[in-house]
């Protein structure tokens, strides 16, 4: 017999639903269309110029625990009827983690957080969430890693963020310029702005390439381009880049491409050095420049949860602290409800 020469590498091959069968199973409901469609139509007209509020994606790094994300999303919606004259705030739901190396890939590929991997379970139980944000009524923003992913959940997302590790690469671009709701563009990890500003150019015009249709055949997608996109200052391997001297740098960057010079701070990774209790730094900083007259500054992220910091993921998924993040450290609610309730009294006094 000649040795194999397919699937040399691969152990199994395990067959999923359709995104048919999972849009079926857990389908779209009133309310939470109703949700997205205004999610997404608020931050197009911020985008656009057409509305003058700060975007705030802000949330847990990552989804692990749906009950306790559930709770922060119920304090959150709370705090967003409050401050919505001024502030339009998305929650930040990541069901995707992209990893340096090796580490937890997020609710979708590992939702027992054990390495059992059911990735059926995960896709069940990540729609599932997102229909209950939308009925609470609060826009989801995600970030879209394995291009078959939006297929099963993008018609429940509001926000988009093609992250630092794949912002460089062709699929996720074209992948970007077929979405359907407004896409961010993280710059590269080295901090280099202008990678952002170059995907932010593909993601307006329109692509063909390989892809899936909701009945999982293989297809040739063609998009028309998204025109709801703009760049997120992340900072990167030389430092922060949330200061005023970097924003405007990718700012000329983006006029000197012909597009609107609209930037939005994330207040963690590189621009927080990995210290979680230096977002406010960062969001501080962005809201002067804001108030300060620079109007380009569209939105800020914050990854934040009900308690503060982070916790290891053991062998024991049933001994983690409850509301904790086991993915990058966040601040807690006390100081989110602190920060947002302040940045909106001062852009209302302006």
């Amino acid at each position: 017999m000649p040795e194999s020469v397919h699937d040399v590498n691969i152990e199994s091959t395990v067959p999923l639903m359709t995104p048919d069968d999972l849009i079926a199973g857990l389908s779209m409901t009133t309310k939470a269309s109703e949700t997205v469609m205004k999610g997404r139509a608020q931050i197009s007209d911020i985008i656009q110029g057409n509305d003058t509020r700060l975007i705030v994606i802000v949330g847990p790094c990552s989804i692990h625990d749906e009950q306790a994300c559930l709770e922060y999303a119920k304090q959150l919606g709370h705090l967003s009827d409050q401050l919505k004259d001024r502030l339009l705030i998305v929650m930040r739901v990541y069901f995707e983690k992209p990893r340096t190396t090796l580490g937890w890939k997020g609710l979708i590929y590992d939702p027992q957080l054990d390495g059992t991997f059911d990735i059926e379970s995960g896709l069940r139980r990540a729609r599932g969430f997102l229909l209950k944000l939308g009925e609470i009524g609060i826009p989801a923003a995600t970030e879209f890693l394995d291009p078959i992913v939006p297929q099963y959940l993008a018609d429940l997302v509001s926000w988009a963020a093609i992250g630092a590790r794949t912002v460089e690469s062709q699929i996720h671009r074209q992948m970007a310029s077929g979405l359907s709701m407004p896409v961010g563009l993280k710059n590269s990890t080295d901090g280099n702005s202008q990678n952002a500003v170059d995907a932010l150019i593909a993601t307006q015009s329109p692509h063909a390439f390989f892809g899936i249709d909701r009945s999982g055949s293989t297809s040739a997608v063609l998009t028309r381009g998204n025109p709801d996109g703009h760049v997120i200052l992340r900072g990167g391997s030389n430092g922060a880049n949330f200061e005023a001297q970097s924003i405007s740098k990718a700012q000329t960057q983006l006029m000197n491409a012909g597009l609107a010079p609209n930037i939005m701070i994330d207040c963690s990774h590189a621009n927080s050095e990995k210290d979680y209790r230096r977002q406010a730094t960062a969001f501080k900083d962005a809201l002067n420049q804001r108030l300060n007259g620079n109007k380009g500054i569209i939105g800020c992220m914050l990854e934040s949860h009900l308690n503060p910091g982070n916790q290891a993921l053991g062998s024991d998924p049933s001994i983690l602290q409850y509301g904790v993040s086991i993915t990058d450290a966040c601040i807690g609610w006390q100081e989110t409800e602190s920060l947002l309730s302040e940045a909106s009294e001062l852009l209302s006094n302006r």
